[in-house]
């Protein structure tokens, strides 16, 4: 009996054994570059990365086991990006995940064979990036942020919420040509409408600043931010700013509105970090960035903040209101 029992039990093991292998990781430790603009700390990018961690996990790729990932923060220095894509090119990873253009460009520069995935990009076919979104060509894929149809959109918010604001502040990058492109459509946008736009600078901390204290100096202002990663690390800076002038501001993104911003219409980011995982996981197994499209957001989110309308004295309408994602009162 002893007997009979003790082959029957080697032979339930040498059954499982093929299960317990397919179980196991298999191969050597495979590794993910990324490369971001933030600072470790900040809660936006922590949130972004812990999210872009827990899509990989889902997907089989658990950090420590069966992949190593090395994440570098820019913290809103262009040098420092530029010296970590050296950094991540010397590794070796074997695919680099990138937020916004600055990274992307930086690692373009550093490691010009070895696929990137990117996120948070506008406008990747006119920064020269990739040869079209259907088709992206050479190492380079990922998701833009939006169409910039979109900015003509925060120019009818800003009109719906403020009425009187004749004059609007466009904060956006001045050397950056989506930062440009996006200026060019909201101006398209505001001229009908009787509305003079004032540029100015996001590019540092010092020029958000002084440049929105000088525009709201006169009566009847309002600001639209257009999207640009200097906006994004000065974000609260920004909502400050709007706050202490009493300016009606319309941001790009709901992080805005949930740090105290008045009104956001924009996608949905961390989506795209989600799906960014799933392009590195199908380049891990074999696909080429070539290959995969360009993908563009399909879902957008409206926010506002009535606790901020209600400190600007501003009514915002019950149309607006029935169209919201959130109402944050």
């Amino acid at each position: 009996m002893k007997r009979r029992k003790f082959i029957a039990l080697l032979c339930g093991v040498g059954a499982a054994l093929p299960l317990m292998a397919r179980a196991q990781p298999g191969g050597r430790t495979r590794r993910i570059g990324v490369l971001v603009p933030g600072t470790p700390g900040d809660p936006l990018y922590e949130t972004r990365i812990k999210i872009f961690r827990e899509e990989l996990q889902k997907l089989g790729w658990a950090d420590g086991r069966n992949v190593q990932i090395d994440v570098r923060w820019g913290e809103g220095d262009f040098d420092r990006i530029g010296k970590y894509a050296s950094e991540l090119a010397a590794i070796p990873a074997e695919v680099v995940f990138a937020s916004g253009v600055v990274p992307v460009q930086a690692l373009r520069r550093a490691i010009p064979t070895v696929p990137i995935v990117f996120v948070l990009v506008v406008d990747p076919v006119g920064q020269g990036i990739v040869e079209s979104l259907a088709r992206p060509g050479g190492n380079v894929t990922g998701f833009t942020q939006f169409e910039f149809s979109i900015c003509g959109k925060w120019v009818e918010l800003l009109r719906q919420v403020a009425s009187d604001a004749r004059r609007v502040g466009v904060l956006r990058h001045p050397t950056d040509g989506a930062g440009v492109a996006q200026y060019s459509v909201i101006q398209a946008a505001a001229q009908p409408l009787g509305m003079e736009l004032s540029p100015i600078d996001s590019s540092n901390a010092g020029k958000i600043e002084q440049g929105i204290t000088t525009f709201a100096s006169a009566p009847n202002r309002g600001l639209i931010v257009a999207t640009s990663q200097s906006s994004a690390i000065h974000r609260e800076l920004i909502v400050t700013l709007a706050a202490r002038h009493r300016l009606p501001a319309v941001y790009p993104f709901n992080y805005f509105t949930s740090g105290g911003g008045l009104i956001s219409y924009g996608p949905d980011l961390l989506d795209q970090y989600r799906r960014a995982a799933g392009y590195c996981d199908r380049i891990l197994k074999g696909e080429k960035p070539a290959d995969l499209p360009v993908q563009q957001p399909t879902a957008f989110e409206l926010v506002i903040n009535l606790k901020t309308a209600r400190t600007l004295g501003l009514t915002v309408p019950d149309a607006l209101l029935a169209t919201a994602n959130e109402v944050i009162e």
